[in-house]
């Protein structure tokens, strides 16, 4: 049985939680929630509490299917960070001669997929 948590338009650099996700893919939520707060990127914060949603969505889910699973054997399947829109976050930043440069602040979608069944190591 799997389970999915999105975290939409999160302020934070797409490469940059990607790098965050590549540490915990695989693992257990409960040894992902142990190494998260270790990891020195202020997106950790954001990506514990998305598997934290995940996994509560499966023991929900399997519960009212009439098999309940145990938290500590729910394992991240998959985890991805996409890019969001970028017209949205368009920003000036004042520039000398009363000109003004702009910049855009970085938008990302999380998703986080749960499984029962510790996922194998072969990739699609």
């Amino acid at each position: 049985m799997e389970a999915t948590a999105h975290a939409r338009f999160q302020r934070y650099g797409t490469r940059k939680v990607a790098q965050v996700l590549k540490e915990i893919r695989g693992k257990s939520v409960i040894e992902a929630e142990r190494l998260l707060p270790m990891i020195p990127r202020i997106c950790s914060i954001m990506i514990t509490k998305t598997v934290r949603s995940a996994a509560a969505n499966l023991v929900t889910q399997a519960a009212r299917a009439g098999h309940p699973v145990a938290p500590e054997k729910v394992y991240i399947k998959s985890c991805w960070s996409t890019m969001g829109p970028m017209g949205q976050m368009k920003r000036m930043l004042p520039a000398p001669q009363g000109r003004a440069y702009t910049f855009k602040r970085k938008v990302c979608h999380l998703t986080v997929v749960v499984s029962d069944e510790r996922a194998s190591g072969k990739r699609k």
